[in-house]
Protein backbone atom coordinates (compact mmCIF):
# COMPACT_ATOMS: atom_id res chain seq x y z
CA UNK A 1 0.00 0.00 0.00
CA UNK A 2 1.48 3.51 -0.77
CA UNK A 3 1.55 5.83 1.81
CA UNK A 4 0.20 9.73 2.22
CA UNK A 5 2.95 12.75 2.49
CA UNK A 6 2.53 14.04 6.33
CA UNK A 7 1.60 17.37 4.84
CA UNK A 8 -1.01 19.58 6.54
CA UNK A 9 -3.14 19.02 3.51
CA UNK A 10 -3.35 14.95 4.70
CA UNK A 11 -6.69 14.03 6.20
CA UNK A 12 -8.19 11.40 8.45
CA UNK A 13 -11.76 9.73 8.57
CA UNK A 14 -12.82 9.03 12.09
CA UNK A 15 -15.49 6.15 11.85
CA UNK A 16 -16.69 6.88 15.24
CA UNK A 17 -18.78 4.72 17.73
CA UNK A 18 -22.00 3.29 14.98
CA UNK A 19 -22.71 3.50 11.83
CA UNK A 20 -26.17 3.00 12.11
CA UNK A 21 -28.08 6.19 12.24
CA UNK A 22 -30.94 5.89 14.94
CA UNK A 23 -28.34 4.66 17.14
CA UNK A 24 -25.74 7.65 16.60
CA UNK A 25 -28.94 9.93 17.05
CA UNK A 26 -29.85 8.61 20.63
CA UNK A 27 -25.36 8.39 21.31
CA UNK A 28 -25.96 12.27 20.39
CA UNK A 29 -28.63 13.11 22.84
CA UNK A 30 -27.23 10.74 25.57
CA UNK A 31 -23.66 12.27 25.15
CA UNK A 32 -24.66 15.78 24.83
CA UNK A 33 -26.57 15.69 28.06
CA UNK A 34 -23.63 14.34 30.04
CA UNK A 35 -20.94 16.65 28.17
CA UNK A 36 -22.92 19.50 29.68
CA UNK A 37 -23.36 18.30 32.57
CA UNK A 38 -19.64 17.32 33.15
CA UNK A 39 -18.76 21.17 32.09
CA UNK A 40 -21.62 22.91 34.21
CA UNK A 41 -20.66 21.10 37.30
CA UNK A 42 -16.71 21.31 37.07
CA UNK A 43 -17.22 25.13 36.03
CA UNK A 44 -19.23 25.58 39.07
CA UNK A 45 -16.98 23.87 41.13
CA UNK A 46 -14.39 26.13 39.96
CA UNK A 47 -16.31 28.91 40.31
CA UNK A 48 -16.83 28.51 44.34
CA UNK A 49 -13.44 27.06 45.11
CA UNK A 50 -12.26 30.20 43.87
CA UNK A 51 -14.81 32.35 45.50
CA UNK A 52 -15.32 30.74 49.16
CA UNK A 53 -12.85 31.90 51.22
CA UNK A 54 -14.06 28.66 53.64
CA UNK A 55 -12.65 26.26 50.48
CA UNK A 56 -9.41 28.22 50.26
CA UNK A 57 -6.90 25.01 51.24
CA UNK A 58 -4.42 22.96 49.50
CA UNK A 59 -7.39 20.12 49.15
CA UNK A 60 -9.49 22.21 47.18
CA UNK A 61 -7.11 23.85 45.21
CA UNK A 62 -6.29 20.97 43.66
CA UNK A 63 -9.86 20.04 43.35
CA UNK A 64 -9.62 23.00 41.27
CA UNK A 65 -7.14 21.68 39.25
CA UNK A 66 -8.74 18.56 38.14
CA UNK A 67 -11.96 20.41 37.34
CA UNK A 68 -10.12 22.36 35.01
CA UNK A 69 -8.09 19.46 33.60
CA UNK A 70 -11.30 17.45 33.04
CA UNK A 71 -13.49 20.79 31.76
CA UNK A 72 -10.52 20.42 28.69
CA UNK A 73 -9.71 16.87 28.93
CA UNK A 74 -13.28 16.17 28.08
CA UNK A 75 -13.50 19.25 25.03
CA UNK A 76 -10.97 17.83 23.17
CA UNK A 77 -12.45 14.70 22.32
CA UNK A 78 -16.16 14.72 22.87
CA UNK A 79 -17.21 18.02 20.53
CA UNK A 80 -15.18 16.18 17.57
CA UNK A 81 -17.33 12.84 18.89
CA UNK A 82 -20.67 15.18 18.69
CA UNK A 83 -20.11 16.56 15.41
CA UNK A 84 -19.60 12.99 13.86
CA UNK A 85 -22.42 11.35 15.19
CA UNK A 86 -24.38 13.91 12.89
CA UNK A 87 -22.69 13.83 9.75
CA UNK A 88 -21.96 10.53 7.48
CA UNK A 89 -18.28 10.87 7.35
CA UNK A 90 -16.23 12.76 10.09
CA UNK A 91 -13.14 13.98 8.84
CA UNK A 92 -10.55 15.75 10.93
CA UNK A 93 -7.00 16.98 9.19
CA UNK A 94 -3.43 15.44 9.74
CA UNK A 95 -2.64 19.11 11.90
CA UNK A 96 -5.89 18.55 13.84
CA UNK A 97 -5.59 15.02 14.54
CA UNK A 98 -2.12 15.14 16.67
CA UNK A 99 -3.40 18.39 17.82
CA UNK A 100 -5.95 16.49 19.42
CA UNK A 101 -3.55 13.72 19.86
CA UNK A 102 -1.19 15.66 21.98
CA UNK A 103 -3.85 17.71 24.44
CA UNK A 104 -5.78 14.47 25.24
CA UNK A 105 -2.47 13.05 26.58
CA UNK A 106 -1.07 16.26 28.10
CA UNK A 107 -4.19 16.65 29.85
CA UNK A 108 -4.88 13.03 30.36
CA UNK A 109 -1.41 12.51 32.08
CA UNK A 110 -1.50 15.21 33.98
CA UNK A 111 -4.65 14.09 35.82
CA UNK A 112 -2.91 11.32 36.52
CA UNK A 113 -0.37 12.85 38.41
CA UNK A 114 -2.51 15.38 39.98
CA UNK A 115 -4.28 11.68 41.67
CA UNK A 116 -1.22 11.06 42.57
CA UNK A 117 -0.60 13.88 44.36
CA UNK A 118 -4.46 14.42 46.12
CA UNK A 119 -3.23 11.38 47.38
CA UNK A 120 -0.43 12.12 49.32
CA UNK A 121 -2.25 15.60 50.24
CA UNK A 122 -4.86 13.09 51.97
CA UNK A 123 -1.53 11.22 53.76
CA UNK A 124 -0.10 14.11 54.91
CA UNK A 125 -3.68 15.44 56.06
CA UNK A 126 -4.38 12.11 57.97
CA UNK A 127 -1.29 10.84 59.41
CA UNK A 128 1.15 14.31 60.01
CA UNK A 129 -2.08 16.50 60.94
CA UNK A 130 -0.31 19.07 62.55
CA UNK A 131 2.20 19.55 59.63
CA UNK A 132 -0.23 19.86 57.40
CA UNK A 133 -0.10 23.41 56.80
CA UNK A 134 3.81 23.46 56.80
CA UNK A 135 4.11 20.38 54.64
CA UNK A 136 1.36 21.25 51.85
CA UNK A 137 1.52 25.06 51.87
CA UNK A 138 0.09 27.90 49.38
CA UNK A 139 3.26 27.95 47.68
CA UNK A 140 4.03 23.92 47.79
CA UNK A 141 0.39 23.81 46.78
CA UNK A 142 1.22 25.65 43.83
CA UNK A 143 4.49 24.09 42.95
CA UNK A 144 3.18 20.40 42.82
CA UNK A 145 -0.12 21.38 40.58
CA UNK A 146 2.60 22.64 38.24
CA UNK A 147 4.74 19.99 38.54
CA UNK A 148 2.00 17.37 37.33
CA UNK A 149 0.83 19.92 34.57
CA UNK A 150 4.52 20.13 33.64
CA UNK A 151 5.27 16.08 33.30
CA UNK A 152 1.90 15.96 31.44
CA UNK A 153 3.47 18.49 28.93
CA UNK A 154 6.68 16.28 28.50
CA UNK A 155 5.12 13.01 28.56
CA UNK A 156 2.87 13.96 25.63
CA UNK A 157 5.57 15.70 23.89
CA UNK A 158 7.13 12.26 23.72
CA UNK A 159 4.50 10.13 22.27
CA UNK A 160 2.64 13.12 19.99
CA UNK A 161 6.57 13.89 18.19
CA UNK A 162 7.23 9.70 17.60
CA UNK A 163 3.47 8.93 16.70
CA UNK A 164 3.44 12.19 14.13
CA UNK A 165 7.12 10.97 12.04
CA UNK A 166 5.55 7.72 10.80
CA UNK A 167 4.05 7.06 7.36
CA UNK A 168 0.47 6.44 7.14
CA UNK A 169 -0.97 4.23 4.40
CA UNK A 170 -3.41 4.74 1.81
CA UNK A 171 -6.33 3.82 4.02
CA UNK A 172 -6.83 6.86 6.65
CA UNK A 173 -10.23 5.46 8.50
CA UNK A 174 -9.19 5.57 12.06
CA UNK A 175 -11.31 3.39 13.77
CA UNK A 176 -12.24 5.44 16.75
CA UNK A 177 -14.20 8.54 17.43
CA UNK A 178 -10.89 10.65 18.02
CA UNK A 179 -7.34 10.74 17.50
CA UNK A 180 -4.91 8.18 19.62
CA UNK A 181 -2.05 6.20 19.42
CA UNK A 182 -3.34 2.64 18.86
CA UNK A 183 -5.46 3.18 15.90
CA UNK A 184 -2.69 5.61 14.25
CA UNK A 185 -0.28 3.30 14.74
CA UNK A 186 -2.75 0.33 13.01
CA UNK A 187 -2.44 2.46 9.55
CA UNK A 188 1.19 2.92 10.08
CA UNK A 189 3.60 1.80 6.81
CA UNK A 190 6.23 1.77 9.02
CA UNK A 191 7.50 -0.03 11.82
CA UNK A 192 6.08 0.44 14.90
CA UNK A 193 8.42 -1.12 17.54
CA UNK A 194 10.00 1.51 18.63
CA UNK A 195 6.67 3.76 19.40
CA UNK A 196 4.67 0.31 20.98
CA UNK A 197 7.78 0.02 23.57
CA UNK A 198 7.99 3.44 24.23
CA UNK A 199 3.99 3.31 25.21
CA UNK A 200 4.54 0.55 27.55
CA UNK A 201 7.66 1.69 28.76
CA UNK A 202 6.90 5.37 29.54
CA UNK A 203 3.44 4.71 30.02
CA UNK A 204 3.94 1.80 32.56
CA UNK A 205 6.36 4.21 34.29
CA UNK A 206 4.16 7.21 34.40
CA UNK A 207 0.68 5.65 35.07
CA UNK A 208 2.06 2.47 36.98
CA UNK A 209 4.51 5.07 39.57
CA UNK A 210 1.35 7.42 40.17
CA UNK A 211 -0.74 4.57 40.73
CA UNK A 212 1.68 2.72 43.50
CA UNK A 213 2.51 6.38 45.17
CA UNK A 214 -1.17 6.43 45.47
CA UNK A 215 -1.51 3.05 47.15
CA UNK A 216 1.57 3.39 49.34
CA UNK A 217 -0.24 6.67 50.50
CA UNK A 218 -3.45 4.75 51.36
CA UNK A 219 -1.81 2.03 52.82
CA UNK A 220 -0.15 4.72 55.63
CA UNK A 221 -3.79 6.22 55.47
CA UNK A 222 -5.57 3.15 56.21
CA UNK A 223 -3.21 2.00 58.77
CA UNK A 224 -3.82 5.35 60.79
CA UNK A 225 -7.64 5.21 60.36
CA UNK A 226 -7.64 1.86 62.09
CA UNK A 227 -5.69 3.23 64.65
CA UNK A 228 -8.36 5.92 65.75
CA UNK A 229 -10.03 4.90 68.68
CA UNK A 230 -13.54 6.56 68.24
CA UNK A 231 -15.98 5.24 65.23
CA UNK A 232 -17.18 8.80 64.19
CA UNK A 233 -13.25 9.46 63.66
CA UNK A 234 -12.76 6.97 61.95
CA UNK A 235 -16.12 7.68 60.00
CA UNK A 236 -14.68 11.42 59.14
CA UNK A 237 -11.30 10.67 58.01
CA UNK A 238 -12.59 7.67 55.85
CA UNK A 239 -15.23 9.94 53.87
CA UNK A 240 -12.60 12.53 53.13
CA UNK A 241 -10.61 10.25 51.09
CA UNK A 242 -13.87 7.36 49.82
CA UNK A 243 -14.42 9.74 46.95
CA UNK A 244 -10.99 10.65 45.84
CA UNK A 245 -10.18 6.78 46.11
CA UNK A 246 -13.32 6.07 44.18
CA UNK A 247 -12.04 8.32 40.92
CA UNK A 248 -8.82 6.64 41.33
CA UNK A 249 -9.44 3.20 41.52
CA UNK A 250 -11.84 4.22 37.97
CA UNK A 251 -9.07 6.02 36.28
CA UNK A 252 -6.17 4.24 37.17
CA UNK A 253 -8.37 1.21 36.10
CA UNK A 254 -8.99 2.24 32.99
CA UNK A 255 -5.45 3.89 31.94
CA UNK A 256 -3.90 0.31 33.07
CA UNK A 257 -6.04 -1.78 30.77
CA UNK A 258 -5.93 0.13 27.92
CA UNK A 259 -2.42 0.45 27.43
CA UNK A 260 -1.19 -1.37 28.79
CA UNK A 261 -2.27 -4.75 28.34
CA UNK A 262 -0.48 -7.19 25.62
CA UNK A 263 -0.93 -6.13 21.57
CA UNK A 264 -2.48 -10.01 21.16
CA UNK A 265 -5.55 -9.20 23.67
CA UNK A 266 -5.77 -5.66 21.59
CA UNK A 267 -9.44 -4.67 20.27
CA UNK A 268 -10.51 -1.93 19.19
CA UNK A 269 -14.33 -2.17 20.31
CA UNK A 270 -13.53 -2.80 23.24
CA UNK A 271 -11.15 0.34 23.54
CA UNK A 272 -13.89 2.53 22.32
CA UNK A 273 -15.88 1.54 25.28
CA UNK A 274 -13.43 2.10 27.93
CA UNK A 275 -12.32 5.27 26.16
CA UNK A 276 -16.29 6.75 25.91
CA UNK A 277 -15.88 5.53 30.14
CA UNK A 278 -12.92 8.18 30.55
CA UNK A 279 -13.51 10.72 28.23
CA UNK A 280 -17.24 11.07 28.83
CA UNK A 281 -18.66 9.38 32.05
CA UNK A 282 -15.46 10.22 34.42
CA UNK A 283 -15.54 13.91 34.19
CA UNK A 284 -19.21 14.30 34.86
CA UNK A 285 -18.75 12.04 38.02
CA UNK A 286 -15.72 14.03 39.55
CA UNK A 287 -17.49 17.12 40.71
CA UNK A 288 -20.44 15.07 42.01
CA UNK A 289 -18.17 12.55 43.97
CA UNK A 290 -15.89 14.75 45.07
CA UNK A 291 -17.70 18.14 46.13
CA UNK A 292 -21.41 17.79 45.58
CA UNK A 293 -22.05 15.04 48.45
CA UNK A 294 -19.17 17.17 50.59
CA UNK A 295 -20.07 19.14 53.59
CA UNK A 296 -17.58 21.47 53.66
CA UNK A 297 -19.04 22.92 49.73
CA UNK A 298 -22.74 22.02 50.75
CA UNK A 299 -22.02 24.55 54.08
CA UNK A 300 -20.02 27.44 51.83
CA UNK A 301 -22.84 27.38 49.33
CA UNK A 302 -25.62 27.38 51.99
CA UNK A 303 -24.19 30.24 53.75
CA UNK A 304 -23.22 32.56 51.07
CA UNK A 305 -27.22 31.85 49.74
CA UNK A 306 -28.52 33.10 52.86
CA UNK A 307 -25.83 35.84 52.52
CA UNK A 308 -27.44 36.98 48.96
CA UNK A 309 -31.48 36.46 50.63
Amino acid sequence: MGSVNNTKNDYFILIGLSSDPKIKIVLFVLFSLVYATSITGNVILIVITQLFNELQTPMYRFICNLSLLDVTFTSVTVPKMLIGLLLERNYISYVGCFTQLYFFHFLGSSECFLLSIMGYDRYVAICHPLRYSQIIGKKNCIRLALGCWTLGFLYSFVHTILTSTLSYCASKEINHFFCDMPPLLKLSCTDTKTNVIVILGLGGLAAGTSFLLTLISYFYIISTIVQIRSTEGRQKAFSTCASHLTIVVIFYGTILVMYLRPQSSYSMEHDKMLSVFYNVITPMLNPMIYSMRNKEVKRALKKHCNKIR
